[in-house]
């Protein structure tokens, strides 16, 4: 029995994927995800020790702490690949960021100390989110069409 010209012959499987333009991408993606998440955790820690425990604006803690809900809520968009999350939360570090400037320069012995740390945090954490964001955009653009990332 002979196959009609017009059914093309099935083509044999590959031995192995091809390789993808945007699977280094999507490797990179997840490294800046984890280091995000990683950051957002270490600010919510840093925040919660300094007013309560470590330099609190006034002995046994502070109202202070509560500085660090705002933090919470972008979690679980982080944890859920919400590329909207990583675009407002790029600008919500910045708040936190001025905050640690203006202490860092008004405050004298640990504090200073401790607001350094979130200013440096805050930069860890914008360039993890403002990274993720573009390896994504990116990895989307070269993906073949119809592919989920």
């Amino acid at each position: 029995m002979t196959i009609p010209a017009s059914h093309p012959t099935p083509s044999p499987a590959p031995t192995e994927p091809p390789a993808t333009p945007s699977a280094e991408g999507t490797q990179a993606a997840h490294w800046t995800r984890a280091l995000a998440v990683t950051t957002l955790l270490a600010m919510i820690g840093l925040g919660l020790a300094w007013e309560l425990w470590l330099a609190p604006l006034r002995e046994g803690g502070s109202w202070w702490a509560l500085k660090v809900l705002p933090l919470t809520w972008p979690l679980a968009g982080l944890l859920k690949h919400r590329m909207y999350t990583y675009r407002w939360l790029s600008l919500l570090v910045w708040l936190y960021f001025t905050e640690g400037v203006v202490r860092a320069t008004s405050e004298s012995g640990l504090s200073a100390g401790l607001a350094w740390g979130q200013v440096l945090l805050c930069v860890v954490l914008f360039v993890a989110c403002a990274l993720h964001v573009r390896l994504r955009l990116r990895a989307a653009k070269t993906a073949p069409p119809g592919d989920a990332t």
